[in-house]
This record gives C-alpha cells, sequence and structure tokens, in this order.
C-alpha cells in the first residue's frame, strides 16, 4: 500500500519545518500544497528536500488546496491519501493509526470528542457549538454516526476520492465531502485524536468570523452538496433520515 500524505499549507512559516520535520518519520511520500503563502513559507519549503509540491500563485482557500491534492493523487500511483494540518493540531505519530483502520472502510476521519486525551485543550465556544450542530445535523440528515464533522486529519482509499467530486474551495469542504461520502455509500471510520488549539483565537477571515454567518455557510454547503453531480448517482435525490446506514 503506497502512501501520500498532503499538507495544505498557507503562512504557517512558524510550524512548517517542524511539522515536516515529524511527518518524515511517518510517512516518505509528502505533497505541499503551498495555497499563496506570503510570509515567507515558500522559502521554507525550497530547503526541504525531498518534498512533492504543489504552488498555488495566491491563497484559494482551504478546500482548494485538498482538491489540487487529490488531484495529484488521482495522477499519480498511490493508494491511500493522507491529509492533515499543518498548524500543530495534527500528530504525525497518529499516522500509523490512520492506515491501520483503513483496512476495512473508505475513509478515517480523525474525532477530537470521540474520547478523552491527557493532552486534550477546551475548544472555543463558538466552533465547539457550530461543530456540535452540524455533526449533528449531518448524522441526522445523512444517517452518518460522526462525533467530529471538521476534523481535516483523515485518510482516503483511492477508490473513495474517485467517486467524490469536491469543488467547495473554503473551509465548507469536509461538509460537501460527508453529503457526497453518504450518496455513495462509502464506509467511514473515525479514531480519536487530540484536542489540540494551539492559537485557539485564530480568525476563518472575512464574514466566517461572525459565528452565525459561518453557520449559515456550513448550512449553504451542505444543501448545495445534496445536488451534486456524482459518478453513478443521479444529481437530485430524495434525502430522508437514516437512508444511507
Amino acid at each position: 500500500m503506497r502512501v501520500l500524505t498532503a499538507i495544505p499549507v498557507y503562512n504557517e512559516a512558524k510550524h512548517v519545518r517542524s511539522v515536516l520535520a515529524e511527518v518524515r518519520r511517518y510517512s516518505p511520500h509528502i505533497l505541499v500544497v503551498n495555497d499563496g503563502s506570503t510570509d515567507g513559507t515558500a522559502e521554507l519549503l525550497d530547503r526541504e528536500p525531498g518534498l512533492l509540491r504543489i504552488n498555488h500563485p495566491t491563497n484559494g482557500g482551504y478546500g482548494a488546496a485538498l482538491i489540487s491534492a487529490f488531484r495529484f493523487l488521482l495522477a499519480s500511483d498511490f493508494d491511500v491519501l493522507v491529509t492533515m494540518d499543518c498548524d500543530g493540531q495534527h500528530q504525525p505519530e497518529r499516522i500509523p493509526v490512520l492506515l491501520e483502520a483503513i483496512h476495512d472502510c473508505d475513509i478515517v476521519s480523525g474525532s477530537r470528542y470521540l474520547r478523552d486525551f491527557r493532552q486534550d485543550m477546551p475548544a472555543p465556544s463558538d466552533r465547539r457549538f457550530i461543530n456540535a450542530t452540524i455533526t449533528r445535523e449531518i448524522n441526522a440528515r445523512y444517517g452518518l454516526n460522526l462525533t467530529d464533522a471538521f476534523c481535516g486529519f483523515k485518510a482516503y482509499r483511492r477508490k473513495a476520492i474517485e467517486k467524490l467530486n469536491i469543488t467547495e474551495r473554503g473551509w465548507g469542504m469536509p461538509l460537501q465531502l460527508w453529503v457526497q461520502a453518504a450518496r455513495q455509500r462509502l464506509r467511514i471510520k473515525e479514531i480519536g485524536v487530540p484536542r489540540l488549539y494551539l492559537d485557539p483565537h485564530r480568525a476563518f477571515g472575512g464574514v466566517l468570523n461572525d459565528p452565525d454567518q459561518r453557520l449559515a455557510y456550513y448550512r449553504a454547503v451542505l444543501a448545495a452538496a445534496e445536488h451534486d453531480e456524482l459518478p453513478g448517482v443521479c444529481p437530485t435525490l430524495c434525502l430522508a433520515p437514516g437512508s444511507w446506514g
């Protein structure tokens, strides 16, 4: 099983070298998607040997970086894609746990709320409320059993990515993913990961800094994803709770 670890990076000069040093211990093949960084991240990446790399000329968004990673995976001969953030929230030492868990499913997703860890930190109140609200709505509407709809620490089988059509370029990308995964009846598993917020005041940017606007945006992404064109699936479906157990 050939594994590629993809790391979206935007203005992470503070963390990128230490994160890469740790990831190299667990994944020999690393793809960095530099999403238009302007803080010297690109120059730091220039000094890192052996990286696979995609450079976006301007910042396209979290989803845009992962779309590039998915396309890269499909154009390669890797079997599994691991995705993780570069801000220190995700621990590379848990990559083997993701890979062990994927043997009988299509997508493994980290969850910061599946179990408790000694190093857990309290989540910012607005993020916890929105995460819990959206996770509950996804489970009720699409018949899933998630505990954390937003964690970016994931592993995907190649065949799972082939069945997706991710177009959401912003922070709502994981929500489009869950709707599409449910529609395609992909096998999903969560594993517990520590809840780490090294910068709890980090902003989303623009109107999304307002929690009400952010929640409305996430709900709009969910609604739109119900009509995405997917391989082998009718673009318009009548959705009912529990319809994709």
